[in-house]
Order: structure tokens, then sequence, then C-alpha cells
């Protein structure tokens, strides 16, 4: 397990076999890892969606360097730390990496185990006080640093894949999550979209936080995904 508490990283990696490896070795650790594979995409996510971390690979399709998403991530003022991974292992290329806004430049190859060192001191450095270990939703309440949450006062047990979907949707508060994100975070990456495991594991989750007689948190968006939010104003217990 990590020695940080859990945290969301984009993997911008082109190559399967890179991104299985990374994003493999994250996922032992307790974090969420979710994959983009080309420069498009990791700017819509990048700048879409909150992460506390992103890895970029520098090789990316059609000749672009990862320099240059990065210099146009910082441009548009994201502040995320970016860990920039790269083939190019010369001190004026590592130089050029951390001048385009990265914090720091890994050469490849890597053993795991630096990696995930860089990564986590990146994160640390960068996240807030430790009030942050604690999220809360209404009267919903999940400690990451103990992994307990509670409902109303009331303790709820939490399996783990449960404390993790519920992590990321709570992280994510207000926002629709899709079944393949979802997937991607929580579960392995190569998860056939169409498995019903996520309806399974969203239908006991439900089950364990309504079953303290407060109104539903987890919203179903038809043909999307769910959605974890406040009640409105005035709503009763399902």
């Amino acid at each position: 397990m990590s020695e940080t508490l859990p945290w969301r990283c984009l993997l911008v990696e082109d190559d399967e076999a890179n991104a299985r490896y990374i994003a493999d070795g994250l996922r032992r650790m307790g974090h969420t890892v979710a994959i983009s594979r080309d420069g498009a995409d990791a700017l819509a996510r990048a700048t879409g969606e909150a992460w506390d971390l992103v890895i970029l690979d520098r090789m990316l399709p059609n000749n672009i360097d990862g320099l240059a998403i990065l210099g146009t991530l910082r441009n548009l003022g994201l502040r995320t730390p970016v860990l920039v991974l790269s083939a190019l292992s010369a001190l004026d290329e590592r130089v050029r990496g951390l001048k385009a806004g990265g914090d720091d430049y890994l050469a490849k190859p890597f053993a795991f185990s630096e990696l995930a060192a860089r990564a986590e001191a990146l994160v640390r450095r960068a996240r807030p006080g430790p009030e942050q270990r604690v999220l809360q939703v209404a009267d919903l309440r999940l400690d990451l640093g103990t992994r307990k949450a509670e409902r109303g006062g009331k303790p709820v047990a939490l399996q783990p894949r449960e404390f993790r979907l519920l992590a990321c949707l709570m992280l994510n508060a207000g926002q629709v999550m899709t079944r393949t994100m979802l997937l991607e975070a929580v579960w392995d990456y190569q998860f056939d979209p169409q498995t019903n495991v996520i309806d399974v594991q969203i239908s006991r989750l439900r089950t364990k936080l309504d079953g303290t007689g407060g109104p539903p948190l987890i919203h179903t968006e038809r043909g999307v995904g769910y959605r974890l939010a406040a009640p409105e104003p005035g709503e009763s217990p399902a």
C-alpha cells in the first residue's frame, strides 16, 4: 500500500505495455489511475477533471512531444504536478522538461519503485493540509486515512473495492462518472465496458448507504453512468 492517502492520477502513455505496467502498480498501491493515449485526449481530460498528478510520456502519437502538451496545460493555468517520462535522458533534455513546466523528469528505463517514490513525493508536496483526509457530501463522511465511512453518524462497513468506488464518486461529487471512467479508476482498465460489474457494485453500495435512513445520494444517469450528490432541499428518504 501507499505511504500517502489515495490519489488520482492521469497517465498519458500510448504504449499499452508501459501503461499497464505503471497503472497496475499504482492501483495495487490503492491509487486511482486513468489512461490517456494521445495528446488531444490528454488535454481534454487534464483540464476537464480533477487530478492529483499527471504522469506524461514525451513521445506521443503523430510525433507530438509531450512537452508541447505540458506547455499548453501550464499556459491554461493547470497547477497539477506533472512527472515527465522519457527515453531522452541527456542533461539538456531533462532541463527542457523542467523548464517546460514539469515538476520532475524520469528517464526510461526505470524501476517502478523509483517512479512510485517520485510520484508520491510530488503529490505529498502539492496536497493541502490534513483536513483533506476527510471527504463529506451531505451527511456522508469518508476518512481517506482510516478508510472508514459513516452516514448520519452511523458507521458504514465497506469492502476495499467499495471504499475505492465511494472515494472516486465523492472526489468527483456532482459530476457524472461514466461506467468506463469508473472501470478505469476502480478496476483494471482492460475490463469490458459492457460488463455489469459497475452496476452490481453500485447497487451494493447504495444498499449500505441508504440503509441508514437518509435520502439517496447516488443517482443513475441513464445510459451514461452515476453521480453522487447531496439531496435537494426537502428531499425525503427513499
